[in-house]
């Protein structure tokens, strides 16, 4: 088969698409003939300083296709099936050799592209609100990096539940197109004065209730202190690559929380399961909506992965072998 794999880790630049041998099923698996891959945050960091799991690499959490391979002890999914998939690297290729337990049924009629990006950042957007961030409905909440793919799942799975959506971006203008998605305010934490401005945003500027943030690093700090009285930051991921600490003791002032969230850890739990499979139904049915900023052939792969960090794209990066 055809992959986007590199030797060494680096720049965009290290991924180069050659022929590798085809993955191998794996008892309990399924090997995925891929029409779509979703490069998600994860993959960038990996290819820039991740372990090499084989040689070459293959990097890619997450793609959907249709299943050409089944291995005999697999009873709920069979050849012909169509779907997305997770895995811990392997989906920069033709090929994505899985385990049966993260697919997800693609329903009929559904738009490929668009559920290939749901499972990651959709899921772990819902786990990020709901099920460690409490999100209750009338609450203000502030979606860091909105324009990224996490972003814009929070967006409108925080609209959706009843709560006043703040986002921030490096810019105005790439969340001028989130507006229609539920975004009520939008501001540039590039500028200073950021942290106050969120908070005049909130009612009465006693700070929001909630925090997304999927930057990290220094920014996490400045999330904190955007915070109201009893307010919960959720940490999950540096996508800002800032490894900053961070100062714990300015939390007990106000009784604030912070809690880390990494979907990975519990994505074969009957709630996760499930979870994620009412998100591709909702995708598919158009209840959810996916920006797919721009599509690259699987050969430019490092052209993809340079622009994702160019940070001018507003939803997903997507790859078509």
């Amino acid at each position: 088969m055809k992959a986007a794999v590199y030797y060494r880790n680096g720049p965009p630049d290290v991924l180069q698409y050659e022929e590798v041998p085809d993955p191998e099923l794996a008892p309990g698996g399924v090997v995925i003939k891929v029409e779509a891959v979703s490069i998600e945050g994860g993959d960038t960091l990996n290819r820039l300083g991740g372990p090499l799991l084989s040689e070459p690499h293959i990097v890619g959490y997450q793609a959907a296709g249709t299943i050409v391979a089944v291995a005999d002890d697999v009873t709920d999914r069979a050849v012909g099936d169509r779907v997305v998939a997770t895995n811990s690297h392997g989906s920069h290729a033709e090929l994505f050799a899985v385990s049966a337990r993260t697919t997800w049924k693609i329903p009929a009629g559904a738009d490929v592209t668009a559920v290939a990006c749901v499972p990651i950042p959709f899921g772990t957007a819902h786990d990020c609100l709901f099920e460690f961030g409490r999100l209750r409905e009338g609450e203000t909440v502030l979606i860091q990096a909105g324009a990224g793919g996490v972003g814009v799942a929070a967006i409108q799975l925080a609209k959706r539940a009843g709560a006043t959506v703040i986002a921030t971006a490096s810019s105005l203008a790439r969340l001028e197109p989130l507006a229609e998605l539920g975004l009520d305010h939008a501001v540039d934490y590039s500028k200073s004065g950021w942290v106050e401005e969120v908070r005049s945003l909130s009612d009465r500027g006693r700070g929001v209730d909630l925090v997304v943030d999927s930057v990290g690093g220094s920014m996490l700090q400045q999330s904190v202190a955007c915070l109201g009285r009893r307010g919960r930051a959720i940490t999950v991921g540096n996508a800002g690559r800032d490894f900053s600490p961070f100062n714990a003791g300015v939390l007990g002032r106000l009784n604030q929380s912070l809690t880390g969230v990494y979907l990975g850890g519990e994505i074969t739990t009957p709630r996760v399961q499930t979870m994620v499979q009412d998100l591709v139904d909702d995708v598919a049915a158009g209840r959810l909506t996916v920006l797919v900023d721009r599509t690259f052939p699987l050969a430019e792969a490092a052209a993809a992965h340079e622009y994702i960090e160019s940070r001018k794209a507003v939803g997903r990066v997507v790859l078509t072998p």
